[in-house]
């Protein structure tokens, strides 16, 4: 890991939308909110996402692309970028976790993992 990479910290928020979920059909909605914070002296920019999705049936998907919610943002020393998005699951627990593909200024490519996060139903235990 370059001196870059580990000082690009990733903070998970995680909410359940139990509005737009319904248990019968298996469709659980959760959103989540990811804060990039550049501690390093050199901006990075965020060129694409790789996603791990688990259900608590040990089912996995992933997700690759550009960006994220269709920006390549580029993230100045000592600032961070905050954005929202979202995934649906067919069950009421499961995790997340991956990493942004990234690129400092100077050209240096580098991989900022994303920490393991948990999406649950507020009041399951599993």
């Amino acid at each position: 890991m370059t001196s870059v990479a580990s000082n690009v910290k990733i903070k998970v928020e995680t909410k359940y939308l139990e509005d737009q979920s319904s248990a019968e059909d298996e469709k659980y909605l959760f959103s989540y909110t990811i804060t990039i914070i550049n501690l390093s002296e050199i901006a990075v920019t965020l060129k694409d996402r790789h996603w791990i999705i688990t259900n608590a049936n040990g089912e996995t998907s992933e997700v690759k692309g550009p960006g994220v919610v269709g920006e390549t943002p580029t993230i100045d020393p000592d600032t961070a970028y905050q954005y929202s998005s979202g995934t649906v699951m067919e069950t009421p627990v499961g995790f997340m976790e991956g990493s942004y593909g990234m690129v400092t200024d100077q050209g240096e490519s580098f991989s900022a993992q994303i920490p393991t996060f948990r999406l649950a139903v507020p009041g399951i235990f599993q």
